[in-house]
């Protein structure tokens, strides 16, 4: 039996009689970032670790979770230290630091190599469980394996936390966990999500599990269909969507956090071994300023983000400068700007503009440069766009033929949900099917225009034809140190710099 007393706001409950144990789940998900954002506002893993920290001074049985989603996209990601870009090593660290119990994968740990993943699942000091996620390799799909020196084990389909009273286990708490097939790696195999979360379930089962819940990184409507295909499922800790949720469903609850770590969820639960009955109360506590940091963790954070403020400096003064208010959250998730003309991507085709003023007819860019996969809400700092664009690069200004410009459209809009979608600015169409237009007339197929574009694209990355050796390509201008189209991300920081004189 479940009852739920909990919602947004914490309603306490404690063991009240011997038959009863109580323990606490901190959960978080889709953190990308391990420093406070919103010019310290919001988020910090430091803060989080405080809490944590409390928590596991009032209860010994308090486990931290992570839902999917850390080691990547993260703009520390991009930095290389030693020569060696971090890729999600930072998040390792702090997360050590932290002491975590548990994580699972979400679809952006495969945005990683085979070989810096196995290094970030080598140097974790917590341990990973997937049911339907596995290594592809020569002889088939096996299970992740975490390396450590002599030692090989491998990522488990099924984990359980022992639920303590003085030195003896008085209940076991199964974790399944699923991961969505979002993200494609020659490395990944997926197998269906239900299927193995049923078997995973049997299997907790049969490790006598007196509760079984489910640590999940796939969308809410499969944590729904998860939750009614297994009745006796009562409680599933999810990421992916970025916004904090608590659903119900029939026997079951499904709750998110906050992406960045806006937030945390506290689950605290108490069971009753004699009766079966489980109470649960889920409390969202939002990660603010307020909250204190712990010293050990915010050591490791600091020691990163110094590393992160030496970078930025080399192309903008002041990181942490508050540059522009998203009264409208301005929208960086990778499913909108891979397919559809975000408020994001109108900003950054504004900077691309701004690089060069009245110069240029027109401007396009790829999708997948931006990296955020998240919203930015209102304070918006410098470093907040190096989180958007962490590749940077130039913007190049080229003068095209018309025939080559709609070749470059018409390909962009047929790339809608991969990351050559283009972003654009100056150029429209009436209809679906209609001509491209600038200024309200068809683009001429023997037209010179001139656009800005990132250097990217002009190397024929996600536009294999778009090179400078394209005979529709004209004249192309590479931007030289001094001039602002020179970083991608410093030309979109003074143009909204610029809003607010």
């Amino acid at each position: 039996m479940l009852v739920f007393s909990g919602c947004k706001t914490t309603k306490e409950v404690a063991a009240t009689n011997a038959d009863e144990v109580e323990f606490t789940i901190v959960q978080l998900n889709d953190v990308y970032e391990i420093a406070p954002l919103s010019g310290g506002k919001f988020g910090g893993l430091a803060r989080v670790a405080n809490v944590v920290d409390s928590l596991r001074n009032e209860n010994a049985n308090t486990f931290l979770v992570m839902a999917g989603d850390f080691l990547n996209p993260s703009l520390l990601g991009t930095v290389k230290v030693n020569g060696e870009r971090v890729r999600g090593r930072h998040m390792i660290e702090v997360m050590n630091a932290m002491k975590f119990d548990l994580a699972t994968f979400g679809n952006h740990e495969f945005d990683l190599s085979e070989e810096d993943l196995q290094k970030r699942l080598n140097e974790s000091e917590f341990a990973w469980t997937s049911a339907n996620v596995f290594q592809n390799t020569e002889e088939g799909p096996r299970s992740f394996q975490i390396i450590k020196g002599a030692d090989t084990t491998r990522v488990p389909e099924v984990f359980q936390f022992q639920i303590k009273r003085a030195d003896t286990v008085a209940a076991s708490v199964g974790i399944l966990s699923v991961t969505l097939d979002s993200n494609p790696q020659d490395y990944v195999y997926y197998s269906d999500y239900l299927l193995e979360a049923k078997t995973a379930f049997v299997t907790l089962k049969a490790k006598k599990s007196d509760l079984i819940f489910g640590l999940t990184h796939v969308d809410v409507l499969q944590d729904i269909a998860l939750a009614k295909s297994l009745p006796e499922l009562q409680f599933i800790m999810g990421g992916h969507e970025h916004d904090a949720m608590l659903v119900p469903v029939d026997n079951a609850i499904i709750a998110k956090a906050d992406a960045n770590a806006k937030t945390a969820y506290i689950h605290k639960f108490v069971y009753n071994l004699k009766t079966k009955k489980l109470v649960i109360d889920s409390h969202l506590m939002p990660i603010t300023d307020m909250v204190a940091s712990s010293p050990s963790v915010a050591k490791v954070v600091d020691k990163w983000s110094a590393i992160l403020d030496e970078k930025i400096r080399e192309v903008i003064a002041n990181p942490s400068e508050v540059i522009y208010s998203a009264n409208v959250p301005l929208d960086g998730t990778d499913k909108a700007n891979r397919s559809t003309q975000t408020n994001l991507g109108q900003i950054v085709t504004k900077g691309m503009a701004a690089a060069y003023p009245d110069e240029i007819d027109l401007v396009f860019v790829n999708g997948g440069s931006f990296r955020l996969d998240d919203m930015l809400n209102n304070d918006v700092t410098s470093v907040d766009i190096f989180r958007v664009l962490p590749f940077g690069g130039s913007v190049v200004k080229v003068k095209l033929k018309g025939s080559l410009l709609k070749k470059v459209l018409d390909y962009g809009q047929s790339q809608a949900g991969t990351g050559a979608y283009l972003h654009r600015m100056y150029v429209t169409k009436a209809t679906d099917n209609g001509p491209w237009l600038f200024k309200g007339n068809p683009i001429e197929d023997t037209n010179t225009y001139t656009v800005a574009t990132s250097d990217f694209l002009l190397k024929g990355f996600d536009i294999p034809f778009l090179t400078p050796e394209n005979e529709g390509i004209v004249e192309i201008h590479e931007p030289t140190e001094s001039e602002v189209a020179y970083d991608i991300r410093k030309a979109v920081i003074l143009y909204l710099k610029s809003l607010k004189k």
